[in-house]
């Protein structure tokens, strides 16, 4: 479940390297900790994303 704070992927590199999401208000937040750009999602179309791919 997504909170309000960052989340590393599973198959993040040790090194530190990561996709990382979080929940921001009513979008998902989804970013690269190698890159200060965050792209944002509905939060409804990023469960229907999840659940196509679950």
């Amino acid at each position: 479940m997504l909170t309000n704070e960052w989340i590393k992927a599973s198959f993040s590199r040790a090194q530190g390297e990561c996709v990382r999401a979080r929940l921001a208000e009513e979008q998902v937040q989804v970013g690269d900790t190698r890159n200060p750009e965050v792209l944002g999602f509905p939060a409804s179309e990023w469960l229907a994303l999840v659940k196509a791919f679950g």
